[in-house]
Order: structure tokens, then sequence, then C-alpha cells
């Protein structure tokens, strides 16, 4: 059962980097291994937006696609996404964006998750945990293209 739980300092606002991570349909422009992303179902009620997601990730010859389910809740700063149908046996993610005094903010980002075959977790398995590690630093990367580098 891979986990990976990260926290990043970032010199943009919690609510810039909410913004980025929310918007999850730029994914395959930036996001290593995110080939394509559709969202197909999209509610608001209460200030929170629920998407169902479908996203095609793929490492040489491998190619998953799996949906979500993405909570977003700009109010507190959080993304919680559950795992509905795909390649893995189960999948919670969160993201977690709070302001530090600097005027930037720590993102905070969690996942849990477990392949269905033994098989697909031996080749994707090591080739995840490496691209976890990316995902902090491409989002971090795109906020300074989007919002202009800090300093």
């Amino acid at each position: 059962m891979p986990k990976f739980d990260t926290t990043r300092s970032v010199a943009h606002s919690a609510a810039n980097m909410f913004a980025l991570v929310a918007d999850v349909e730029q994914y395959p422009e930036f996001l290593p291994l995110c080939e394509a992303l559709t969202v197909r179902q999209r509610k608001q009620k209460e200030g929170k937006t629920l998407l169902i997601a479908d996203m095609t990730v793929g490492y040489k010859a491998i190619r998953e696609t799996f949906t979500s389910q993405v909570l977003l809740q700009p109010d507190e700063l959080v993304i919680d996404v559950k795992y509905i149908d795909g390649p893995f046996r189960y999948l919670d993610n969160r993201w977690l964006f709070e302001t530090t005094g600097t005027g930037g903010c720590d993102v905070k980002f969690y996942i849990d998750y477990e392949f269905k075959s033994r098989m697909l977790g031996v080749l994707m398995g090591s080739m995840f945990d490496r691209a976890f590690h990316m995902f902090s630093a491409a989002f971090e990367k795109r906020a300074d293209a989007i919002y202009g580098r800090p300093g």
C-alpha cells in the first residue's frame, strides 16, 4: 500500500495555489505522466464544487485511465479526491493549502493507493513514486508561469 505525504513551501498565495490545483483540465499541459483529463460532471453547492473526472496516465507502453470524484472546497482551501473506477483497489488523495507569514503558503499533498493487479503495481509503482516527487515541483513551476516568479 504505497503512500506519499509531503509539504512544500511556495512563494505563491494559498488561494492561487488552490486555484491552480483545482484547474484539473489543465493537468495534461504540465503534469508528468498525465496524458489526458476529462471532466464528466460538475456540480456546485454551498460554495463547493464536485467533479467527476477521468484521468489517463501513461508511462512508456502502459496507459491507464481512472475515474475520480474531486471535491473542491475553496473556503477551507482543501481538495479531496476519492477513487471511483479504474486500475486501483483504492486511491485516497488530499491537498491542503496553508497560508504562511511570508505571503506564500505550504502545500500539503497526501496520497494513499493500491493497484488491483500486483503486476501493474510492480510495473507502475516505482514510476508513480518518482512522479509524486515531480508533481509538487511541476505545480510550483506552473504557478511561476501563471502568477509570475516571486522575488
